[in-house]
């Protein structure tokens, strides 16, 4: 199937290229997520699939849509990572690879259509309620994670687009509330060295440690790459 050649080119350039780790950007257990910590679905989906030797590594997981239709508490036990030792996934959270530096953000709360026309769904909003205050505790987290990294490379991750030309489209909840963020982040020194006369710099690059690089997003079924402008 086409699933199972991904699986295996993913296993074949794993080696190849012999990677340190892997990121998930959700969508874990399609369609509805785990109905527990025990659920078969993480055999069949994670643990029985991912079986080559060079994806024996550790997996950085950020939920999806379809993962808060399941247990989500329990896609976030402990439990799952005493199943599989490569596991791990967390709402929100900061990886430190050394030169570089992942900031993965929950994107599906943002989503006001997940909180009012459901098509018929149940999502498991245990720990994002009261959503408001949610919401801004992940934006806040985000800006000063970035503030406060001086890794060489800044990669965002999340499961929703910002911006796409695919089915879903751009994510307008991120456009308004996300994206201006990580364009502070990316905008700061480009600033500075537009205006490096009146700061007296007369040799001065603005160093890539302080931009945001990436965003890397699942969600659209297909492989993008785009890109500002002036990057």
């Amino acid at each position: 199937s086409y699933e199972n050649i991904n699986i295996l080119q993913m296993g074949i350039i794993a080696e190849k290229i012999n990677i340190d780790f892997i990121i998930s950007t959700g969508d874990n257990f399609y369609e509805n997520g785990l109905t527990d910590a025990h659920d078969p679905a993480f055999d069949e989906s994670f643990s029985n699939i991912y079986s080559a030797l060079s994806l024996q590594k550790q997996w950085y997981s950020v939920l999806g849509n379809h993962d808060y239709r399941g247990d989500v508490l329990e896609q976030l036990s402990s439990i799952l990572t005493q199943r599989d030792s490569r596991w791990l996934c967390m709402r929100s959270y900061i990886v430190n690879a050394e030169f570089a530096e992942f900031f993965f953000v929950d994107t599906s709360p943002f989503q006001d259509k997940y909180f009012t026309t459901t098509e018929g769904h149940i999502y498991d909003w245990r720990g994002v309620l009261p959503r408001n205050d949610y919401l801004s505790k992940v934006l806040m987290d985000v800006d000063s994670g970035l503030k406060k990294s001086t890794a060489k490379w800044k990669i965002v991750v999340g499961h929703h687009t910002i911006q796409s030309a695919g089915q879903h489209g751009n994510t307008q909840e991120l456009v308004d509330q996300l994206l201006p963020i990580l364009q502070v982040h990316l905008d700061l020194f480009n600033n500075l060295w537009r205006n490096r006369n009146s700061f007296h710099i007369r040799a001065f690059a603005p160093p890539k440690e302080n931009n945001v690089d990436l965003y890397v997003n699942g969600h659209d079924h297909c492989l993008q790459h785009i890109s500002s402008p002036d990057r």
